[in-house]
This record gives structure tokens, C-alpha cells and sequence, in this order.
């Protein structure tokens, strides 16, 4: 039972932290760009990044110390290699956080209120409860993680189901070629979740042999709800769609659709909050400033962007996931490269990666990158 426990606690975590602000953003542009083309994107880059997590998992398995991926990076390619992956790092968190309070802040603000007008309150008090749940450890990442995941699934099912008959498929049957790379720093933002699988190696103790499983299942899981999440906004709404999707609806079923971009969004929260504290703690040394840059950061950014009124919710998801994503990828494919010659243990499982599949990955990566900047 136990063993079982740890195989789904570390396959929902990877899940949970998948599953974060990316699914309320993939209904706008999948409308925006057609959901054909969407549902191109969400195919082709979920099972690339599922080959890459695996890459990942291969390379935890072939070393003996605990790291974030600005350790494995540093270790298995020098030290630039451990900066690069660790201003992407800090940069994609961050971003993420950042999505995560607006995001938060406007649902809460939504389903107390009726109105986004006490946005940055609610914000502030989210990000206050997530500090507090931070403290917690990492048996508190794991029951997060297990039962976030759980009202997840169970809300987007019952959102599919209810939403299912009113879908027109004159709504879905789109393609809009001008815009067919926007959907890409969204997808590649929604599908990320590298953060996370360093944490599974710690949850699943000795059990190594469940750890190719636990990263299949929790990365397979979200592209199947992301699939139905999408499919009926679109296909209800059309081109009606909220950049915050969770947001289109209003009512009964408005503020359910309200608690499933919540529960979303705080567990991925608490997950990548607690990644981001393994990285100073495991690979830069240094316990004692952690608190002040997992926490205190993310609240002067977002006030910051609230007062400002600098980004949107969807733009920031999509120069995270390109600009960030993309290069946490290249990376993760050279340090599995350097592992296999340098590893210290040998893994339970191996992945090939042939050098052209590296070239053109690193190529595919590089060109979301500068769509998107561009």
C-alpha cells in the first residue's frame, strides 16, 4: 500500500505542478489561432516534453546527491551551464508565481465578489496562505499535491460532462494560420513541469523502479484533461473565451468552474514555491535568504505588475514557457548527454537520444524562443 501511495502521491505531484495557470490560458488561444491548430501544438509538445521529462528522470537516477536542475547542470556541465539553468530557472518561477497570484487574485476576487475590483487583495492574502502552507515540508507537498490534484481531475471532468452537449462544432473545426505559432508559449508553458521531478525522487524514497511510471502517468494526465478542458470553452463559447477561461462563466457554474482555476493554481503554487526553495537550499548553500526570494520576491513583482499594469495574464504564461521552458529543455538534453558518460549509479531505465533528435529539438526550442520575444 505503501509503495502504491508513493507511486501516485509522486505521479500527482508532477501532475499538480503541470497543472498550473497554463490550462485557463489554453481555451483563448486555441480560439484565437483555431483549435485545430491548438490541438496540433498540445499533441506534438506533450509528447516532446515527455520524452525530455524522461531524460530528466534518467538523469536523477544515474546520481547519487539530491539537486535542483541547477545542480545536475553545474555538476554534469560546468558552471556556466549550472548559471544559464539557473537564471531560467528563477525567471520561468517567477513568472510563474506572478501568473499564479494575478490569476488567483481575479478568481478570488470573482467568486467572493462577483468582480475582479478587490483583484490585488485577494492576491495578497493568497500569497499570504501559501507562505504560511510553505513551512509545512515536504509531507505538506505531498498531501497538496495528492488531493489538489484529485478536486482537479473531479471538477474538470464534471465541467466537461456538463458543458459537452452545448458544444458546436462549427466552433471547433477552425484553423487560423496567421496565428499558428501563438499557441505555442502557452502550450509549452502548460505541458512544463520540469521543477517537479526532482521532488519525485525524494517522495518515492528507494522505490527507483516506480520513478519511469510515476513521470509517464503524471505527464500523460494533464494532456487528457487539458484536451477536454479546451475542447468544450471552444466549442461553447468560440472566440468568446476569457483570457482567464475560468472566468466566461458566471452562476452556479461560473463559481465551480472558479474553484477548479483555484485549486489549479494553488497547488502549482506550493509545488514550484517549494522547488524554488530546494534551489537555494541544495544548490546555492544558502538556507538562510530563501525565505526573502521564495516569498517576499514574488509578492514585489506582482504588486509591481498590478500597479503598472505591465503584462497580461496570457503574455506572461507565453514568454515563460518559450523563453524559460525552451531553454530549461536544451539543457536537460546536454545534461542527459554528459550523464550517460559521467553518471555515478546506474539507472533503472535509459532513453536513447540520438544527436539529431537533439539538434532538432534544440532547434524547434530555439524558434519558440524568438517567436516570442519577437
Amino acid at each position: 500500500m505503501d509503495k502504491k501511495r508513493n507511486f501516485l502521491s509522486a505521479a500527482f505531484t508532477l501532475t499538480g505542478t503541470i497543472i498550473g495557470a497554463g490550462i485557463l490560458g489554453l481555451p483563448y488561444v486555441f480560439a484565437k489561432a483555431g483549435f485545430v491548430i491548438g490541438l496540433f501544438w498540445l499533441i506534438f509538445l506533450g509528447l516532446t516534453l515527455i520524452f525530455v521529462k524522461l531524460c530528466l528522470g534518467e538523469i536523477i537516477l544515474r546520481t547519487k546527491q539530491t539537486h535542483q536542475l541547477p545542480g545536475y547542470a553545474n555538476k554534469y556541465l560546468g558552471k556556466w551551464g549550472g548559471r544559464i539553468m539557473l537564471i531560467a530557472i528563477i525567471f520561468g518561477i517567477y513568472s510563474a508565481l506572478l501568473a499564479y497570484l494575478i490569476g488567483e487574485g481575479q478568481s478570488l476576487s470573482q467568486l467572493f465578489t462577483g468582480g475582479i475590483e478587490y483583484s490585488l487583495v485577494f492576491g495578497i492574502g493568497f500569497w499570504g496562505i501559501m507562505t504560511y502552507l510553505l513551512k509545512g515540508g515536504l509531507e505538506r507537498l505531498k498531501n497538496i499535491g495528492f488531493f489538489g490534484v484529485i478536486v482537479v481531475i473531479i471538477i474538470i471532468t464534471l465541467a466537461f460532462f456538463i458543458l459537452l452537449p452545448d458544444v458546436r462544432m462549427e466552433n471547433v473545426n477552425t484553423i487560423n494560420s496567421t496565428y499558428f505559432f501563438l499557441p505555442f508559449g502557452v502550450v509549452f508553458f502548460s505541458l512544463l513541469g520540469f521543477n517537479a521531478i526532482p521532488e519525485l525522487r525524494r517522495e518515492i524514497g528507494k522505490d527507483r523502479k516506480i520513478l519511469k511510471k510515476a513521470i509517464l502517468l503524471g505527464a500523460l494526465i494533464p494532456l487528457i484533461l487539458y484536451l477536454m478542458f479546451a475542447f468544450v470553452f471552444v466549442g461553447v463559447l468560440g472566440k468568446n473565451v476569457a483570457e482567464i477561461a475560468t472566468l466566461s462563466f458566471t452562476g452556479i457554474f461560473g463559481k465551480l468552474l472558479l474553484l477548479l482555476g483555484i485549486f489549479t493554481m494553488m497547488t502549482c503554487f506550493f509545488i514550484l514555491s517549494f522547488a524554488l526553495r530546494d534551489c537555494f537550499i541544495f544548490d546555492l548553500k544558502n538556507k538562510k535568504i530563501s525565505f526573502f526570494y521564495v516569498s517576499i520576491v514574488p509578492l514585489l513583482l506582482y504588486l509591481l505588475i498590478s500597479f503598472f499594469d505591465l503584462a497580461g495574464f496570457v503574455k506572461i504564461l507565453g514568454l515563460s514557457g518559450a523563453i524559460s521552458g525552451g531553454i530549461k529543455a536544451i539543457l536537460v538534453l546536454f545534461i542527459h548527454r554528459a550523464a550517460k558518460k559521467k553518471g555515478e549509479i546506474k539507472p533503472e531505465y535509459s532513453v536513447k537520444l540520438p544527436w539529431f533528435v537533439i539538434g532538432f529539438l534544440c532547434l524547434l526550442f530555439l524558434a519558440g524562443i524568438l517567436f516570442e520575444i519577437f
